[in-house]
């Protein structure tokens, strides 16, 4: 008979004290702690995908009460209601649509109401695709903190806090094994794990060198 396998849901840790700082993000964690000390009223935050944005943006939101702003629905109506001192951040700033006029005058308000904006992105402000002259120019001149590229160490201990996420129990030579042979992200971790367990379940087999290998075989993930 076929084990069947189930889907299901793992919490994954978000707090403070679970993420995982490093020598490629360590200046996005000195960005948190120094608020609300920031040199300008507005940052931005960039990163490839799964390098631990959104969980800083969470950090500082706990911290901060920021309110999250989504920018399909950015409205000069909803800005100008805005009091002064609100704290705000619109992650993905450099895939979402929105008014460019509208952001803008976000960013002004930004100073003119003693405002904090934390704006996420994959890239920098200088390759969005920003037509506005006056955006575009107002971006440029925005603080970016960048989160690196992970190394070996970090690809190991993220893929740790994903097994133990998932309450599995894994060897760190089996860790070491797998962050030899997986893309240097922090995405390519997660997949990787997410794969395993899965080939684990699919199979009810406990996880060895010869899972792994099939596991990200499966997902076109090794090297």
């Amino acid at each position: 008979m076929a084990q069947l396998t189930f889907d299901l849901p793992h919490r994954a840790a978000l707090g403070a004290e679970d993420f995982l700082v490093s020598d490629c993000n360590i200046a996005a964690v000195r960005l948190v702690d120094a608020w609300p000390e920031w040199t300008d009223r507005v940052q931005v935050l960039i990163g490839p995908a799964a390098s631990g944005k959104t969980h800083l943006v969470r950090v500082w939101q706990g911290r901060s009460g920021a309110v999250a702003l989504d920018p399909a629905h950015l409205g000069v109506a909803l800005l100008d209601r805005l009091i002064a001192g609100s704290t705000l951040v619109v992650e993905d700033a450099d895939r979402a649509t929105y008014d460019e006029k509208t952001l803008f005058h976000l960013l002004n308000l930004a100073r003119e109401k003693h405002f904090f904006v934390l704006l996420t992105a994959r890239l920098g402000p200088n390759r969005w695709d920003t037509a506005l002259p006056d955006l575009a120019s107002r971006l440029s001149a925005v603080p970016v903190t960048e989160i690196g590229a992970p190394d070996e160490a970090l690809l190991r201990t993220v893929m740790l806090k994903h097994f133990t996420d998932r309450q599995l129990a894994i060897d760190p030579k089996m860790l070491e094994f797998m962050a030899m042979r997986i893309d240097r992200s922090l995405a390519a971790a997660a997949a990787a794990v997410d794969a395993v367990d899965r080939a684990a379940l699919a199979s009810g087999r406990k996880i060895s060198r010869q899972l792994v290998i099939e596991a990200l075989q499966a997902t076109a993930s090794v090297e």
